[in-house]
């Protein structure tokens, strides 16, 4: 699988004290906006704030992962899958896997035409 992009993902239980701790306690500049989330530079990696840590099972802490392909992706790691490839509301390819502690990794692809799309190969 070839890894693009990634990020750590924190789902806080209280959004607005989060998102104050990382702006202003620690400095953190941001990236990008969007309804419900907020990315932040960090060094060389992002650290984005989104959604709640009580919105379901499974850990507060995610790894996001752009890829390339997909579906390439899905076959390399279909025995690792707990939510199979779909396009989210915001326009990205998503599935989901674990790895052995539970922890969410978030495999995407972003497509051609969406904003946030850097890499053109």
């Amino acid at each position: 699988m070839e890894v693009l992009s990634g990020r750590v993902l924190l789902r806080p239980v209280d959004m607005a004290r989060s998102l104050a701790f990382y702006r202003d306690v620690l400095g953190l500049a941001i990236s990008r906006e969007f309804p419900g989330g907020t990315v932040f530079f960090l060094g060389s990696g992002f650290l984005e704030l989104s959604g709640r840590a009580d919105a379901g099972p499974g850990p507060a802490v995610a790894l996001w992962l752009q890829v390339r392909d997909l579906a390439a992706a899905h076959r390399e790691l279909a025995a690792h899958v707990v939510r199979e490839p779909r396009q989210e509301p915001w326009g990205l390819h998503e599935m989901w896997v674990a790895d052995p502690d539970g922890t969410r990794i978030v495999v995407v692809e972003v497509p051609a035409d969406h904003p946030i799309r850097r890499d053109t190969r």
